[in-house]
């Protein structure tokens, strides 16, 4: 019942010109799809979050499933997230599903990666090496969750070294999701490592795409920009 009170609540909220191309968030899709405002479904989701969030996580979980495949994966989520504290390490097994089935998009992939299941690598880094087989996968969200799922940890100064790793893996992909959720994950690694992500950049830039690099040197000092961007000759 809570979740179709919720996805009525959701549809109150409807508004035709909030329709946008899917391509934005899906690529290769080409057809219109309606796309509430994200304050409106955080709120919402926080305002039904709070008639479920003393019931087991299991339970939770089980209700992000249903979310999830009504299509509802901002707000199963977000939810999710909110369980942070009750991680467990067999939650990994779930995320990993999730990912596989319901992230389609790099919208819903960095959504999940950045928040629920980059906590989960932050709280176990242990699971770490399993990123490996995501970097290799042909599923383009998978090869770009490999990166983007070690932000939050990056960003608490955790992982570079896994960080590097991935970016090795991922340097040359062909896809520009990947090559910019790489370019992401370096930047943010930028923010408390410079000098080691100046580094990488000054040995792979020869090699490194344009989209990937100039994500990669946006937070560095202007000099080391500037260095970054010399050409060789």
């Amino acid at each position: 019942m809570i979740v179709k009170e919720l996805r009525h609540e959701l549809a109150r909220y409807s508004d035709r010109k909030y329709m946008v191309d899917a391509g934005q968030f899906e690529k290769g899709r080409k057809k219109k799809t309606l796309v509430l405002k994200t304050a409106i479904v955080r709120k919402i989701s926080a305002e039904y979050f709070r008639k479920v969030k003393n019931r087991p996580k299991q339970e939770i979980f089980e209700l992000c499933e249903d979310l999830l495949d009504a299509g509802y994966k901002a707000v199963a989520f977000d939810w999710a997230f909110r369980c942070k504290r009750q991680f467990e390490e067999t939650d990994f097994h779930i995320f990993e599903s999730w990912l596989k089935k319901y992230v389609t998009g790099w919208g819903s992939c960095d959504d999940l990666c950045t928040h629920a299941f980059g906590y989960f690598f932050y709280s176990f880094p242990k699971f770490v090496p399993s990123i490996k087989e995501w970097v290799k996968s042909e599923n383009i969200w998978l090869r770009r969750a490999s990166a983007v799922v070690l932000i939050y940890s990056l960003r608490r100064k955790q992982l570079l070294d896994a960080a590097l790793e991935v970016a090795d893996i991922l340097l040359l992909d062909k896809e520009d999701l990947v090559q910019k959720g790489y370019g992401w994950m370096l930047k943010e690694a930028s923010k408390n490592y410079p000098e080691e992500v100046f580094s990488y950049v000054m040995k792979h830039k020869s090699v490194m795409p344009r989209t990937a690099l100039r994500y990669v040197i946006e937070k560095l000092s202007p000099e080391l920009r500037r260095e970054a961007m010399k050409k060789d000759f």
